[in-house]
């Protein structure tokens, strides 16, 4: 059975808009204050082409808003506990698992990690003494739960996450203290920025690139902008100078803001700080990374899964980039809730969701498989 997504509008809408909009119209595209993010370079390994060491697989998760209580800040709210709880669970018990027909066929093998696109704690945009108190809170149950390389946690496997607007919209603060720490645990870094808040990786000769809560910013446009990108423009333009020589090498993107709804043109006159993601800013993103082979890009925010084709002026486009906005993992509200599995072998690229209905005391496989190729011809 073959779907195409249906349209979506580019036309500026609100958040909540949007979430219903997604929601209703997601589809695939074939069914079946920290520094300046100057990168420095980790490994000088050569770069392998993917096609030539076989199969991987990964999770993309993210928005899982782990809560502490207000009225007692040093304490995680069980809700929350039991819900992020539960999604490590899945998430260590899926290797092994049969994939049903309807959403491929096949079995789940071993990842080589978890992906996240960001908002890992709920407070971190807020400044309040009890709120700081929180995020310290939030962020070491995220860390009990998720570890950083795959043993030091719950889950079994290495996290490799971005910072959302939930975990700092301003730059700095625990949680981005706390990623930039992290960051100097991880051994297979290529690169990674002097905040310590970007980060590139390289598994089977494909190239993984971190940038945070947005990309940006464009030097050439002097405004205010709502969101901290925290050099991640310029950390992104420097390893792919630096790393990526081979113009056939894969890359896979991970940010937190969405595309979709900031894919205009690059207007001087719209005031300071009115979008979440100035478009001249993805636009800038979009040049950087036009001429690379871009296997997917993946971010959250909207809690509403989405998958569509970018080519830099729309969110509809019939050729583009492959893009993944991933539902919410794990938020406190509950209910429905999910993250992509993603396989990349010999050029193709195949990503599936897995949900649930009820916060994860059950899920399955959505049934449909995102299928698209990824090597330039």
């Amino acid at each position: 059975m073959t779907k195409h997504l249906p349209p979506t509008s580019h036309e500026p809408v609100s958040r909540r808009q949007f979430l219903t909009s997604t929601s209703l119209t997601a589809g695939s595209f074939v069914l079946a204050s920290h520094g300046v993010g100057t990168p420095c370079t980790l490994q000088a390994a050569p770069t392998k082409t993917a096609s030539s060491e076989g199969k991987i697989a990964f999770f993309v998760a993210g928005d899982t808003h782990f809560l502490a209580q207000e009225e007692k800040p040093e304490a995680i709210d069980e809700t929350s506990a039991a819900i992020c709880g539960r999604l490590v669970e899945t998430l260590n018990r899926l290797p092994g698992e049969t994939i049903p027909a309807e959403a491929g066929g096949g079995t789940v093998i071993a990842p080589r990690g978890l992906i996240h696109t960001g908002d890992i704690i709920d407070t971190g945009d807020k400044q309040s003494a009890v709120h700081k108190v929180m995020q310290r809170t939030e962020f070491a149950k995220f860390e009990e739960e998720y570890g950083v390389t795959g043993t030091e946690g719950r889950l079994k496997y290495p996290v490799y996450e971005v910072f959302g607007n939930h975990d700092s919209p301003r730059g700095e603060g625990h949680a981005l203290d706390k990623i930039a720490a992290r960051s100097k645990k991880r051994k297979d870094l290529r690169s990674l920025s002097k905040n310590g808040l970007h980060f590139s990786w390289d598994w089977n000769g494909i190239h993984f690139i971190n940038l945070g809560l947005i990309v940006g910013s464009d030097s050439a446009i002097d405004r205010k902008r709502r969101y901290a990108a925290a050099g991640s423009l310029e950390f992104l333009l420097e390893d792919l100078r630096d790393n990526v020589a081979d113009p056939q090498t894969p890359i896979v993107i991970t940010h937190h803001i969405d595309i979709a709804r900031y894919t205009t043109a690059c207007d001087l006159a719209i005031p300071a700080g009115s979008k979440e993601w100035d478009p001249c800013d993805v636009q800038a993103f979009y040049r950087a990374i036009k001429d690379h082979n871009i296997a997917a890009i993946f971010y959250g925010h909207t809690h509403a899964r989405s998958a569509f084709l970018w080519d830099g002026v729309s969110p509809k486009a019939e050729r583009g980039i492959q893009v993944f906005n991933a539902d919410n993992a794990s938020h406190f509200s509950g209910g429905h809730q999910a993250f992509f599995y993603v396989e990349m072998d010999q050029g193709e690229l195949v990503v599936r969701e897995y949900q649930t209905k009820d916060s994860w005391q059950t899920a399955s496989f959505t049934s449909q498989v995102w299928r698209s190729s990824y090597q330039k011809t």
